[in-house]
């Protein structure tokens, strides 16, 4: 089977979707104990090919999805009771260690983080931890820890990172939801690569503890899923803050959102992404993706126009905090000498830009916000925009192996080469949303970015919401037996 023919397969028999997972539980359809057996069997009958998980916890959820049978015969209702899901393996599960995509033997976690503490309140049964890569600092899935983690379109190339794990079990429809993390674009990243909606929250709308302000506030958790509905119940599922986080938004409903019209809106379509120094190109099939996007939204009556936000010089803002969050977390590991090189370089580059210099970099923000900020409405009737369309990435996915070898000043360099526009919301800790956008010609997925100013979740759920009925993306699927491995790649 082609590539070009798993993007025509649409809608095979398969695992239904979060929302019609807890709905099927809470009308007696279907018991926990049958969707978590059947996920745990679909996990480990991929795991040869996609490679998608770092943990398993077989037993204990199974044990879990029985509990929950039990509860939904004695007439309890919760939005996720008895729905199997996955996290990031850079969350603490009680009983588990959080390798976050290093090597080497680490204590398991003796708590819950809150994260995973909501998951449960919700009643959602975690089956296992995902693949990332290390420390979540590149847009591919792969280490010598734990090997590749393999995209379900096409398993010659990678899924994204750093949440490609999550990306590559939900695409793959192991699991009808998982959570990642994004901080450059982590969550958008590879949803865009592999046809998911992907959500990057608020800073603070989903509480990141017992790691507080992750990466220097870059990093939020966020949702992946196949449809807008259901990354927005499970974003409604676990938002919500611990007393010691330090950034506490208002409030949103995101389910009522996904329902709701968007009214007209007046969208900015992007083309040039902020200074990175890396020469990126935007690849003719990502252009060709995005400008259908915008001319979609146009014709569902909203205003589009090209234009050009002034980022200003934001990465002075993002590579000091980038790096000393690499830093504070390399420093924990009990044998630094098992990290790659690579890692190992931005320890020493974070070391140094801890203090004084990470401090000012984070000052700098309130004028990133001034600045950037001008850019949108401050009101309904107030002059700009209320959207920002932008390419998620500049290219499609790349091969399998496509960064091996490379130093960690090429890593970079190819990394914002391929990736050049999620990360500046990661420095302003405003929301976005990955989007499909189609396919390349070799069937490839493509994204493309909602982002919007400060708490504004609920106009981009909408607007997500709204192309979703329009375009049907969640009608295609990657095929049942992926390609890839058995031709050679």
């Amino acid at each position: 089977m082609s590539s070009t023919e798993a993007v025509e397969t649409t809608e095979p028999a398969g695992p239904t979707g979060l929302a019609d997972s807890a709905r099927e539980l809470a009308e007696g359809r279907t018991t926990s104990v049958e969707q978590v057996s059947a996920a745990l069997m679909r996990i480990e009958a991929s795991q040869g090919t996609l490679n998608a998980f770092r943990h398993l916890r077989a037993s204990a959820a199974l044990a879990e999805a029985a509990e929950a049978d039990r509860r939904l015969a004695a007439g309890e209702r919760l939005p996720l009771l008895g729905v199997p899901v996955a996290v990031k393996d850079d969350t603490d599960v009680a009983g588990m260690p959080t390798h976050f995509g290093c090597d080497g033997d680490l204590p398991a976690a003796t708590a819950d983080s809150e994260v995973v503490r909501r998951l449960r309140a919700a009643g959602a049964v975690i089956v296992g931890k995902t693949n990332s890569c290390e420390l979540g600092q590149w847009p591919f899935t792969e280490g010598r820890a734990f090997g590749a983690t393999r995209n379900p379109w096409n398993t010659g190339h990678t899924p994204g990172g750093s949440s490609g794990g999550s990306a590559a079990a939900v695409a793959a429809g192991l699991v009808p939801a998982a959570l990642g993390s994004d901080g450059a674009g982590s969550v958008r990243i590879p949803a865009a690569w592999t046809h998911l909606v992907g959500i990057k929250p608020q800073r603070g709308r989903i509480s990141g503890h017992p790691q507080i302000d992750a990466f220097q506030g870059l990093t939020v958790n966020g949702p992946l899923a196949r449809t807008v509905a259901d990354a927005a119940l499970l974003l409604d599922a676990v938002a919500g803050h611990h007393p010691d986080d330090p950034h506490r938004p208002p409030p949103v409903e995101a389910s009522a959102a996904a329902r709701r019209d968007p009214g007209r809106l007046r969208i900015a379509l992007a083309w040039r992404p902020p200074l990175t120094l890396s020469g990126a190109t935007l690849h003719p099939e990502v252009r060709r993706a995005v400008t259908a996007m915008a001319e979609a939204l146009a014709l569902l009556g909203h205003d589009v126009e090209e234009a050009r936000p002034r980022y200003g010089l934001i990465g002075l803002g993002f590579v000091p905090r980038a790096t000393v969050g690499i830093a504070e977390l390399a420093a924990r590991h009990p044998d630094p000498t098992l990290l790659d090189p690579r890692t190992r370089s931005a320890l020493r580059t974070g070391t140094r830009l801890a203090g004084r210099v990470v401090r000012a970099a984070r000052e700098r923000e309130v004028c990133q916000h001034r600045r950037i900020g001008a850019f949108f409405r401050t009101s309904r009737a107030g002059a700009g925009y209320d959207v920002l369309l932008t390419p998620t990435t500049a290219l499609p996915p790349p091969p399998i192996g496509r960064f091996d070898g490379l130093s960690a000043w090429r890593t970079d360099v190819t990394m914002a080469e391929a990736c050049p526009y999620a990360w500046p919301w990661n420095v302003l800790g405003w929301p976005g949303i990955n989007v499909p956008a189609g396919f390349t010609g070799d069937g490839l997925p493509i994204g493309a970015q909602l982002l919007g100013p400060s708490r504004s979740e609920e106009t981009l759920i909408s607007l997500a919401a709204q192309l979703e009925a329009d375009r049907r993306w969640y009608a295609h699927r990657p095929p049942a037996a992926p390609v890839g491995l058995r031709d050679g790649n």
